[in-house]
Order: structure tokens, then C-alpha cells, then sequence
């Protein structure tokens, strides 16, 4: 879990400029939906390790 949460920062952060796209952006519609799943993993990573993402937004108790 925490090697594909790395590999998920590392893709969102993009350090080679675009070498790294598994879909390019500039095709309308499903262009963004490799950083949209990276995204979500990395939620899901997050998560596991106990802490909630989403808590942050919440009412606090």
C-alpha cells in the first residue's frame, strides 16, 4: 500500500512534464481520467493507514 501511494504522489506530481501521462489531456472528455483514478487510489491509500481524508470538512465532535 504505501509503494502505490507513492507511485500515486509521483503521478499527480508529474516531474517529467508529461512524459509520464498514461492518457494525454488533450483528449476531450477521458483526458483527465488517469489522474482522476491516481486520485482516488491515493484516497483509498490514505485511508487505510487510519486517516480520513474527508474528516477535515466535517463537524467537529
Amino acid at each position: 500500500m504505501v509503494m502505490a501511494g507513492i507511485i500515486c504522489v509521483i503521478y499527480l506530481l508529474n516531474p517529467d512534464a508529461g512524459v509520464l501521462e498514461l492518457i494525454p489531456d488533450n483528449i476531450p472528455i477521458i483526458g483527465n481520467l488517469d489522474e482522476v483514478a491516481a486520485t482516488i487510489l491515493l484516497l483509498k491509500v490514505i485511508k487505510y493507514f487510519g486517516w480520513n481524508p474527508f474528516g477535515l470538512w466535517g463537524k467537529k465532535k
